[in-house]
């Protein structure tokens, strides 16, 4: 059976935690990684090493079912791959140009990209409660993001590319939660990821940006980096699409700001500030919700 989004074994919204807690320890494992590493180099290096660890698996188990995918669907797919490289290529640039709070609020715009383009093109219906959760946690994370703001300039260029950014993650949540309705996780995201790695390694090498050399201790971050916010995350929040609304699965991902302020307090010793605790506590009301049980039934 190549679907195995019809009658799932663990409850949806407890994977999709799952997901937001892994994705949650990408910027303590990318902090530690940057003390020799470009930002794109670490993007590049997270999905080759998560692709490389699932070929073995996806070619041993998926290839009938790669081999069934259609033309449509390839495209697809691999436009979901592009779309993850265009997200994290666009973000991490951003905030060598934009203020940490500029890039922040605009990134985190795309549950609202998510929810027109999931209501116009998959017929998922916005309800109160989405409507209204979204709102309280889009204004926690400009909460977070503002409580930042002072620090560094604003150029076009660089809100631009924040923009770029969620909009890239829209689409490529979108794809994903039409695709995963009839393909499993591993069908799905294997050529997603190979797709986004290729797209990152020709862009860090077009930056001029080192692929190697690095110490011990900076692979080691890598392979976690792919291990845990990548194998782990999205993977979690990919098998998550094929069972809840892809806008709710884009605003749960509102719930990683809070779970990466947390952890760099206990990793990095960085005390969370008080926007930061006042925006986090409207996130999780809002995902609380968004939440209610008539947005989750739409299969």
């Amino acid at each position: 059976m190549l679907n195995d989004s019809r009658s799932p074994s663990f409850p949806p919204q407890l994977v999709l935690v799952t997901g937001v807690l892994a994705v949650s320890t990408a910027s303590t494992f990318i902090r530690l990684a940057q003390a020799d590493i470009d930002s794109l180099a670490v993007a590049a290096w997270r999905l080759t090493l998560a692709a490389g660890i699932l070929a073995p698996f996806a070619l041993l188990t998926r290839r009938d079912e790669l081999r069934s995918l259609s033309r449509r669907e390839w495209l697809l797919a691999l436009g979901a791959g592009l779309l993850l490289a265009l997200h994290f290529a666009a973000w991490i640039t951003s905030l060598a140009l934009t203020s940490v709070a500029a890039s922040v609020v605009l990134v985190t715009m795309s549950p609202f990209f998510v929810g027109g383009i999931a209501h116009f093109f998959l017929g998922e219906k916005l309800s109160r409660p989405l409507l209204l959760g979204m709102s309280i946690a889009m204004a926690g994370s400009v909460i977070i993001g503002l409580g930042d703001a002072g620090r560094g300039t604003h150029p076009l260029i660089g809100d631009l590319l924040a923009l770029v950014g969620a909009l890239a993650a829209a689409g490529y949540f979108v794809i994903g939660r039409r695709l995963r309705r009839r393909l499993s996780l591993v069908g799905y995201v294997f050529p997603v990821y190979g797709t986004a790695a290729i797209a990152l390694l020709l862009v860090a090498s077009l930056a001029h940006a080192p692929l190697s050399g690095y110490s011990e201790s900076t692979w080691l971050w890598l392979l976690l980096l792919a291990l845990v916010p990548q194998l782990i995350g999205h993977s979690s929040l990919n098998w998550a699409l094929g069972h809840l609304p892809a806008t709710y699965v884009s605003l749960a991902v509102l719930g990683e700001p809070l779970g990466s302020t947390l952890l760099a307090w206990i990793v990095l010793s960085e005390a969370p500030t008080a926007p930061a605790v006042c925006g986090g506590a409207l996130i999780m009301a809002g995902l609380v919700i968004a939440g209610q049980p008539q947005i989750l039934d739409t299969d």
